[in-house]
């Protein structure tokens, strides 16, 4: 199966650079109890990616109906995942979340799940683990999610908690897309090998619910990300 990005470098001229299109859309989880997904659509929005779990105890009470919303406004969606790689293997994880909403299929308005790997809760912030540690426990989750769906996920970070707990591995930058938080005007510095971002949450608010994203491309490029 072709990557991520060769697939998209065989389509559009979107190869290690920004394209100046894009696309906006949202994240949203069980925090946001309303959401006008119409008004969203009607805005410009095309995207919205929903939370589904965290660790293997948990299940986003809003997910479904979020879900649902997103698909009769004619969003694009998929699911997400809030690691914490000090609870259990990222296999297990990855087994959760596919189990409760992070699947993908491919019907051209599904994207592939993320993983939300960030800052802990608890303020430890690489949840006790090595840098070594924590990319193998990446891996195990995205190779895991791969083996399933055929798809790899993406991956949600901020270039201070990728360079700090992974040691800024490169060990996932040609096959899962990456979706960077920075708040500004800019996306900043690009982490972990990547040549760019696919992704920016760029404002922790969106006008209808939940944080703003950019899809950095066109709307052809994003559908082709959830058509496989």
């Amino acid at each position: 199966m072709k990557s991520f990005f060769s697939a998209l470098a065989a389509s559009s001229a979107l190869v290690g650079a920004a394209t100046a299109a894009t696309v906006q859309g949202f994240d949203i989880s069980s925090y946001q109890g309303s959401v006008d997904f119409a008004a969203a659509y009607s805005s410009g929005a095309r995207f919205v990616i929903i939370k589904a779990t965290e660790g293997t105890t948990y299940i986003d009470s809003a997910f479904s109906d979020h879900y649902t919303g997103a698909t009769k406004a004619g969003l694009i969606r998929g699911g997400y995942h809030f690691a914490h790689p000090d609870s259990s293997s990222g296999a297990e994880q990855a087994n959760y979340f596919l189990a409760h909403g992070g699947g993908w299929s491919n019907d051209g308005i599904t994207l592939p799940g993320m993983l939300d790997i960030e800052y802990a809760p608890s303020g430890n912030e690489c949840y006790g683990l090595s840098a070594s540690s924590m990319v193998s426990w990446i891996t195990d989750f995205v190779d895991t999610y791969h083996s399933k769906t055929g798809r790899y996920p993406l991956i949600y970070s901020t270039n201070d908690w990728w360079t700090s707990c992974t040691g800024n591995s490169a060990a996932f930058s040609k096959n899962s897309p990456l979706v960077l938080a920075r708040y500004g005007s800019s996306a900043g510095t690009i982490p972990g090998g990547w040549p760019f971002e696919t992704i920016w949450q760029n404002a922790d608010s969106y006008k209808y619910g939940g944080d703003s994203d950019i899809f950095n491309g066109d709307e052809t490029q994003l559908k082709k990300i959830a058509s496989g």
